[in-house]
Formats: structure tokens, C-alpha cells, sequence
């Protein structure tokens, strides 16, 4: 048997483990508790968590509730992570300030919006 069949044989039994004992294949679930924080300090003074109306930035209630953003993409994990990791158009990006744990909060605290 090839290194490789082996490599695939050991990510199919991995896979199937996790399905088996019920592990959520999407582990980055933050603390929706902890979020709000990290929002209120760092991006409350731009972003309305109660309103869709827009301070600086878009208003935030229901993100995740819409089909897209301001910018136009859809909303997901993955384009409200890359949003805040990159900037936008007057938001700072945060890549660098803010550890991964707070960004995974932030989502959660977004999601509860």
C-alpha cells in the first residue's frame, strides 16, 4: 500500500471517528459571552449591535440573518472572518490585533444579534 493510500485510509477513519462520536466538524465555536466584549470594546464605536442603522460602519443586527453584505459578498463565517481580518473601505483591519479566540467569540456574539 502507497504512503499516500495510507495518509487517505487515516483521514477517512479520522473523519469517521468524529461523525461517530458526534464532534462538531466546525470546532471554532467562540463565546458568544466573551464576543460582546471584544465587540464593545473594539468595534462598537463604528458598528450598531442593536440597529441596522449605520454609525460609521453598517449597522449589525441580524448579520447573519441576511444574504449579503455591504460589500455585496454572502455572509459566512468565512467573509465576516475575512472582513474583519482585512478592513473595508474605512474599518481597520484587526488580523493582527486581535488573537484568533476573540475573532471566533466575535462571530458567535454576531450570530446571536
Amino acid at each position: 500500500m502507497s504512503m499516500s493510500m495510507k495518509k487517505m485510509l487515516l483521514a477517512a477513519g479520522c473523519l469517521m471517528t468524529f461523525l461517530a462520536v458526534g464532534i462538531p466538524m466546525n470546532a471554532a465555536a467562540g463565546d458568544a459571552k466573551k464576543g460582546k466584549a471584544v465587540f464593545t470594546e473594539n468595534c462598537s464605536m463604528c458598528h450598531n449591535a442593536t440597529s441596522t442603522e449605520a454609525l460609521v460602519g453598517p449597522g449589525l443586527k441580524g448579520l447573519f440573518k441576511r444574504a449579503k453584505l455591504a460589500t455585496g459578498k454572502p455572509v459566512s463565517d468565512a467573509t465576516v472572518l475575512g472582513t474583519i481580518n482585512k478592513g473595508g473601505e474605512t474599518m481597520p483591519p484587526f488580523a493582527d490585533s486581535l488573537k484568533a479566540a476573540e475573532k471566533d467569540d466575535v462571530l458567535a456574539y454576531l450570530k446571536t444579534l
